[in-house]
């Protein structure tokens, strides 16, 4: 095995987990059976001892293409070999879990024309490669049992054992096909018996038609119409269904910077993606996501610490302790060490998660469905809380590892805290200390405008004590509407975000660092690419000052970087390759919102 590029993936799953499968036919990544379940395939992380399910012609050197079915989850990689034509069906299950599917991987191999011989490995290693395993075969498959979890790989192909894992090799005419079904087992259960043919043409047109139905109720029908779906696809695969959560990524440690350090656990739920989330599922129709996601955030409140606080991120089903831990045994992605699971920065301060909560709320109460008196009273609770540690230094939205600042972001959303909470209290006329409110709300909007604003620099800037360093994250001041697109300042920030780093911007050719690492130490070592989500922020704030053309061609260079799925990574590197985990929600988030609102700037003319 050798490492694959990062945007050489696509994923399936069933809103429960996901898996990265490349382009060479090899399944690298798979926790099972959650998002946030130890992985059974990491190989992503470590190409020698992290395992891998890999079925590929036997061919050495035959060309590949990866495509999903039109408007699905479901994935298809292609190969092409001078003896035919094979591919391999990906999918896992969806939305049948009464008629006892559940959970479970499955791969079609087909030949399309002429003949292929493909080569089946499977070659699971539990608990991030640190558990040990039995393999016990059968007529059926083989079964992998270790102390925690048993997987079976039913087949009617014949499997030959090779160390701790299974192996065959087989040769398909055209039109024969061969299925494999990756599933959990009961221990002395057997390995779960493959369908027929028939039975798996069922499933398959089964989740196929559930991509379709639930793709339908998208609203969106602008210029951009199919990268929008792929996005919503993509989100919904990031969905846990049992709380409608919302994973930042169904990955951890694919590093920020190869070689490592900035590798982080993603598989969780931020807090922050709260208001991105819902504006972005509300926009396009999806309101029953919108309100699962809702209930998700309503039970946090409700669940909230003593004084009213939160965490700024939480685990899939709510739990709070994120402890950090690294995974020495493991190499990491090329080398990119260390392999992290838990998220050190959970029990951070970071004040901005009340901006975007809030919004989500008063979002959701306006485009969703009024929210309840009870939850009001414990939004009541986080906005007085706010107006309390408004002024605290805190480690910032981007998590820096290097103390705590006055970020100016921070300060931006605990105006929007107040801001909503105002809003949300008058358009219901709910109960609130509307005075404190407001006297609170200039505050912040007045020492933001005395602190956060450079004279030298005529932009508003990271932090109150740097006044030198520029931040993307101000470009959410109009999307928030803290300040007018047209504002004087703002065209300004706009104007010194928009430069080259060379020149002191943060643009490299149209494509946007979250902030200079040289200029504004993180607490972190090595640099880092450009950040897909600031990019596509640029293009919306850029939409709302009227910059259309300068937006338009913003946004579709951007679409050349994502994969050839229309997937993005965290970030984009030096030589335009993917870093960071993937994919990630915020970037899908972001895209959706820029897509929307640059559409609707345009008008609804011709496209061309």
């Amino acid at each position: 095995m050798s490492y694959q590029p990062i945007e050489d993936y696509g994923i399936i799953g069933d809103m429960h987990s996901v898996a990265l499968i490349g382009m060479n036919g090899s399944i690298d990544w798979l926790c099972f059976p959650h998002f946030d379940s130890p992985s059974v395939f990491a190989a992503i992380l470590d190409d020698e001892k992290g395992g891998y399910f890999k079925i590929s012609p036997a061919f050495e050197g035959s060309a590949h293409k990866q495509f999903y079915w039109p408007d699905t989850n479901v994935l298809i990689t292609r190969f092409y070999s001078p003896d035919g034509v094979g591919e391999i069906l990906d999918y896992m299950p969806v939305n049948i879990y009464k008629d006892g599917y559940y959970n479970q991987v499955i791969r079609r191999v087909k030949v399309v024309r002429g003949q292929v011989t493909f080569r089946m490995e499977c070659f699971p290693a539990f608990d991030y490669a640190r558990a040990k395993h039995e393999t016990d075969f059968s007529e059926d498959g083989v079964c992998f049992h270790s102390a925690q979890l048993g997987l079976g790989l039913a087949t009617t192909i014949p499997l030959t054992q090779q160390g701790n894992g299974a192996v065959a090799e087989f040769t398909l005419q055209e039109e024969e096909t061969a299925l494999f079904v990756l599933r959990e087992v009961e221990s002395g259960a057997g390995c779960g018996v493959t369908f027929s043919a028939v039975e798996e043409e069922k499933l398959l047109e089964q989740t196929i038609d559930y991509w379709r139905r639930w793709l339908s109720q998208c609203t969106y029908k602008g210029r951009w119409r199919e990268v929008v779906h792929r996005s919503a696809l993509a989100l919904k695969l990031l969905t846990f269904e049992p709380t409608g959560a919302i994973v930042a990524a169904p990955t951890c440690s694919l590093p920020e910077s190869m070689g490592g350090e900035r590798n982080w656990d993603y598989r969780y739920t931020w807090i922050r993606d709260a208001a991105f989330t819902l504006y972005g599922l509300l926009r396009i129709g999806f309101t029953e996501e919108a309100t699962q996601f809702m209930g998700w955030l309503e039970e946090r409140c409700q669940h909230a610490n003593p004084d009213g606080s939160l965490q700024l991120m939480y685990g899939l089903d709510g739990h709070s302790n994120l402890a950090e831990e690294t995974l020495d045994h493991l190499d990491g992605y090329r080398g990119s060490r260390p392999v992290r699971i838990g998220n050190g920065a959970y029990d951070q301060l970071q004040l901005d998660i009340y901006g975007e909560l809030m919004d989500a709320v008063y979002l959701y109460n306006k485009y969703g469905a009024p929210i309840s008196y009870d939850l009001w009273n414990h939004l009541r609770v986080l906005v007085n809380w706010v107006c309390d540690n408004w002024q605290r230094k805190d480690e910032g939205i981007w998590e820096t590892r290097g103390g705590q600042r006055h970020f100016v972001y921070s300060r931006l959303m605990c105006w929007v805290a107040v801001d909503r909470g105002l809003r949300i209290a008058t358009n219901r006329s709910f109960p609130a200390d509307r005075y404190r409110w407001l006297q609170v709300r200039d505050e912040i909007y007045e020492e933001i405008m005395e602190k956060g604003w450079s004279k030298e620099r005529k932009a508003f800037v990271q932090s109150y004590d740097n006044d030198d360093t520029l931040d993307a994250s101000n470009l959410m001041m109009p999307l928030v509407f803290f300040i007018s697109a047209n504002d004087p300042r703002m065209l300004s920030t706009l104007d010194a975000i928009n430069r080259s780093p060379r020149k002191g911007g943060l643009v490299s050719n149209s494509l946007v660092y979250r902030y200079d690492v040289e200029k504004s130490p993180d607490g972190l070592p090595g640099e880092e690419g450009t950040f897909n989500l600031c990019t596509f922020w640029l293009v919306e704030a850029l939409t709302r000052a009227g910059r259309l053309d300068e937006a338009r061609l913003m946004f579709e260079q951007m679409m050349s970087y994502s994969n050839h799925l229309d997937l993005y990574a965290e970030e984009i590197g030096a030589s335009g390759e993917a870093l960071g985990n993937f994919p990630q929600a915020f970037t899908h988030l972001t895209l959706i919102s820029a897509a929307f609102n640059l559409d609707r700037a345009l008008g609804s003319g011709d496209p061309s």
